[in-house]
């Protein structure tokens, strides 16, 4: 391709390869100018939807003309080949900026407070640009952000965008976008709007300001559950010296719900501003400190030595009795398995952009719940809530479970479908503390989905601490078929049983 004219444009060089397109730098030899040709993959080229959303891409940043937003010039095809061209920004991605600092204790040292800042102030200030003319990135993260030498901020790549009002390109069910950037709602397939950018944006924002992601881990999966379930590190505590202002800000962008998060980007804007004029006029911000505790020389008085001891004592004797050893245990801080098992299996995350894996993700949900509620009969402190009950009270997550069941124990879960293979994420939580007290991550392929769903239970009565006799093995590993197809087939129908009466699940 490099050296190659096509149309007015003559290639250059390659620039890199991201989300949609190939990238080359080229020259512009009507117009005499450099450019960016960004070019629809080889292999998509058969796919009429990759293209449709290809052309998308082009036609919500065109109507967008803001120095915070990369300029568009033209869609244009020629020998049999569609491509973008757009400004040719020379500078680095926000991401590569951010990795490229000094490594320190902590890994990489973030940005100074000043610099990142005023890149916030810059992004938020293109993408309010955006919704002002209806566009919702959905893609929003520190590798679609280039920075240039001068320090302006450019928001790339608006292949994921969506005009308001237009019909929708992606698929019902698609979860579009990079796994740590997602926002719960999008992470869940629900609809969207430009909250969800919002979302991203105090991702961003975290990672500037910490040099650290707020959702992290090393499976897709375990990330998307901690943005459901659980809350980021204080950015205060990754980093001293962070205004506790800035730390407001991001913690109010990424509220679990959308209701509360800020509404607008214009609201977000306002505040990173005046932070801003705070720290340039040299006033006192409120800055936090962490500033380790002096320890302290307590006098041990000879009747204190003698309680402790007492009181050891007394420890060692309960837990000696079984039936006070958890609630001992329990008090000491360490997480255990309740003895009274009231288990609910809530439904499970799908990850990814096939519609079917919703439904093997439900049909999974049920049989699992099935094949536990067979061991209840083996052991009397073992109660699992059937799925019927979950989907009737619309029951998501563990909190609404513990109130509407009163369980003391949730399994939630996520499923993630690729060719033929598939990648299950189990988690076992108090439903009390909400904390998590086992996980388990599954790799194998679709041809063995008959003996995964039976290992699958085996392993949760493992996590559960239920010790199975032959019987019981028995019992889980009942049924099931030498057909792979035949069962993923059973599973998803499963799953679409569940949902018979809505549109969506309609076959």
């Amino acid at each position: 391709m490099v050296g190659k004219t096509i149309s007015h444009y003559k290639i250059l060089e390659k620039l890199g390869e991201g989300g949609m397109g190939v990238v080359y730098k080229a020259e512009d030899i009507k117009l005499r100018r450099t450019v960016a040709l960004k070019f629809l993959p080889p292999e998509l080229t058969r796919d009429p939807e990759a293209k449709e959303r290809f052309i998308h891409e082009a036609q919500a940043a065109a109507v967008l003309d803001h120095p915070n937003i990369c300029t568009v010039y033209e869609i244009e095809e020629a020998e049999g080949q569609t491509f973008i061209a757009m400004a040719c920004i020379e500078g680095q991605n926000l991401k590569d900026k951010i990795e490229s600092g000094p490594v320190g204790a902590n890994g990489r040292s973030p940005l100074p407070i000043d610099e990142a800042l005023d890149i916030a102030i810059q992004v938020a200030e293109g993408l309010q640009a955006a919704h002002e003319k209806g566009i919702i990135h959905r893609d929003i993260k520190s590798a679609n952000i280039m920075v240039t030498e001068k320090g302006q901020a450019k928001i790339m790549d608006f292949g994921l965008a969506k005009l308001a009002g237009q019909v929708r390109i992606t698929k019902t069910g698609t979860t579009l976008g990079t796994v740590a950037y997602m926002s719960p709602e999008q992470a869940r397939g629900e609809t969207v709007d430009s909250r969800m950018d919002i979302w991203s944006l105090g991702v961003v924002l975290c990672e500037m300001f910490t040099g650290q992601l707020p959702f992290k881990s090393e499976y897709d999966q375990a990330v998307v559950y901690s943005i459901l379930n659980e809350e980021p590190e204080p950015m205060t505590g990754m980093r001293t010296g962070v205004p506790m202002e800035l730390e407001r800000i991001v913690n109010r962008t990424l509220a679990k719900s959308p209701d509360e998060r800020y509404q607008h980007v214009d609201e977000i804007l306002a505040e990173l501003k005046r932070v801003k004029q705070e720290i340039d006029s040299g006033r006192p911000g409120a800055h936090a400190e962490i500033i380790p505790a002096r320890p302290s020389r307590p006098r041990l008085f000879p009747w204190l030595v003698g309680s402790v001891t007492v009181m050891v004592l007394g420890v060692l004797l309960l837990l000696v009795n079984p039936s006070s050893r958890y609630a001992v245990l329990k008090w000491l801080g360490f997480d255990l398995v309740p003895i009274e098992k009231h288990l609910v299996v809530l439904p499970f995350t799908n990850v990814g952009e096939v519609l079917t894996s919703q439904a093997f993700c439900d049909g999974l949900m049920e049989t699992l719940t099935s094949k536990l509620t067979q061991l209840e009969q083996f052991h009397g402190s073992l109660w699992i809530v059937p799925a019927s009950k979950v989907r009737e009270r619309g029951v998501a997550s563990v909190g609404e479970a513990r109130r509407a069941f009163g369980v003391t124990l949730a399994v939630t879960g996520s499923v993630q479908r690729l060719d033929d293979k598939v990648r299950m994420t189990l988690n076992l939580v108090d439903a009390e503390t909400e904390r998590q007290l086992r996980s388990l991550v599954i790799d194998d392929s679709l041809a063995k989905v008959s003996a995964l769903q039976d290992s699958t239970a085996i392993e949760l009565a493992e996590m559960l601490e239920v010790q199975l006799q032959p019987e019981e093995y028995r019992f889980l590993t009942a049924g099931g078929t030498t057909v792979p197809e035949a069962y993923d087939l059973y599973l998803q129908s499963r799953g679409y049983l569940q949902r018979y009466e809505t549109k969506r699940w309609k076959i």
